[in-house]
């Protein structure tokens, strides 16, 4: 990392010239031998995003929601997937009458997208983000809606998220992005995430990790004077972009003090036991099924109540089924199938086991009781995909399907699908939903249209 002052440019003939030793945009802080620079810690505020602690660790209205968010990044089968009618009464599609049990429990969403957002495959990193033009050079994403929920409210539990992924292509590929654009990484093996949950270290690991956390907090101690002998010599706008980094500051000890406070608290109890992950990324559909329990034991635990899940089809190889059809090509080369029947044949299968994994998370949470509701009606399920049609790379009318959290469901949803309606809107009613004050999220224009309150 370069320390080196920036070095100023010649000021224009009759300007105005400082004697102000000018400060570069990344101005470093020296203290006890650590050099940290400013934005620094807002990128490194997930490593320490474990949770914290709250009096009554209920949500806003008194009872905790959750949301799961998955995208399957090679999406479903337009043909498949989506209702010809729209509205309540709807015929359901085939990939819907898989799901029959549960029409009333979900939405289904035609003609909506991300604006802006294009570049085919690395779309999928702005699932939840929705910042504009992922394929471009020098692009740099933004917060996503996981940890957009976790910042306002993941002081509530253990964990302020979890980020978890299937075959995922670790270093690049991602739903979860912080707000100053850092990719964080996805959980991959379900045994670390159960022993993250429910097993308890011993003493000495403990002990250990206290340490950790109360040397962050030295960190930010030793750099504190010399910030703030800092403050005193720069002019008005960098003073308020220093008070802003000193509020981070402040919110970043006090999340250390309460992840301390939950390192010395028990972990919950569980009666399941730790999971064997598979050995093999052609076992694809079993690593659905695993995360989907890691979720769901997640929730019903209320160890966290933001949980992202990429399922990175471009990056799996002929994946196993348990089907009578044989699945003999890569998963990506497949959704290239140039309409080949052998080929949608294959994917078909493939989408109809995605559905069918589907309904059993949908059963799973509607089996756990919580305070006379059970655990679907308290959580918000988003389930789709950054592209409308992998064969075509298109990123226009994505295949969404939104369940439970208590909307009034039922229903297909279905807007223009040549000038699409915009998914962020949807992102805003979900976090309304949550409790967490919000009018705009993204490329947003409101909330979602036609999605009413249970």
């Amino acid at each position: 990392m370069n320390t080196a002052p920036a070095r100023a440019s010649r000021p224009a003939a009759g300007s105005f010239v400082s004697t102000q030793r000018a400060l570069s945009r990344r101005q470093f802080l020296r203290g006890a031998g650590i050099v940290l620079s400013l934005p620094w810690l807002d990128s490194m505020l997930p490593a320490f995003a474990k949770a914290a602690v709250a009096a009554d660790n209920q949500g806003p209205a008194g009872k905790p929601r959750r949301m799961f968010a998955i995208c399957n990044n090679l999406g479903l089968l337009p043909e498949q997937f989506f209702p010809k009618a729209t509205g309540r009464g709807y015929a359901l599609s085939p990939y819907l009458e898989l799901m029959k049990a549960h029409r009333e429990d979900f939405t289904v969403f035609s003609g909506v997208s991300h604006p802006d957002v294009d570049g085919g495959h690395p779309a999928d990193i702005c699932f939840l983000t929705a910042a504009p033009h992922p394929g471009s050079g020098g692009f740099r994403n933004t917060i996503s809606l996981d940890q957009y929920i976790a910042e306002r409210i993941g002081h509530q539990t253990r964990f302020q998220s979890l980020t978890l992924g299937v075959n995922v292509q670790q270093g690049t590929r991602s739903l979860s992005w912080t707000r100053s654009g850092v990719l964080i990484p996805c959980e991959e093996k379900p045994s670390d995430v159960f022993k993250k949950l429910f097993v308890q270290g011993t003493p000495a690991e403990v002990e250990a990790q206290l340490r950790r956390l109360a040397q962050g907090q030295s960190i930010l101690d030793a750099v504190g004077g010399q910030a703030k002998d800092l403050q005193r010599s720069v002019g008005a706008r960098d003073r308020d972009r220093l008070d802003q980094y000193f509020t981070s500051v402040r919110e970043l000890e006090r999340r250390l003090e309460m992840a301390k406070e939950w390192e010395k608290r028990p972990k919950p109890k569980v009666t399941a036991s730790v999971p064997l992950d598979p050995a093999s990324p052609r076992e694809y559909m079993d690593k659905v099924k695993l995360m989907y329990d890691m979720a769901r034991l997640a929730f019903e635990t209320d160890s966290t109540r933001s949980v992202s899940l990429m399922l990175d089809s471009v990056n799996s190889p002929a994946i196993d089924l348990d089907h009578d059809l044989k699945i003999t090509d890569g998963y990506h080369n497949l959704s290239h199938h140039g309409r080949s029947e052998a080929k949608i044949a294959q994917l078909k299968a493939i989408d109809e086991w995605h559905m069918k994994l589907l309904n059993g998370l949908f059963n799973d949470l509607k089996a756990v009781k919580e305070d006379g509701e059970t655990l679907f009606d308290r959580t918000m399920v988003l389930y789709g995909s950054n592209l409308g049609n992998a064969n075509t790379h298109v990123t226009t009318n994505l295949p969404t399907l939104f369940a439970g959290g208590g909307f009034r469901h039922g229903q297909h949803l279905g807007f223009d699908t040549n000038h699409n309606y915009p998914l962020p809107n949807l992102f805003v009613s979900m976090l309304q939903r949550m409790g967490i004050e919000a009018d705009k999220f993204a490329s947003s224009t409101g909330t979602m249209r036609g999605l009413e309150l249970a």
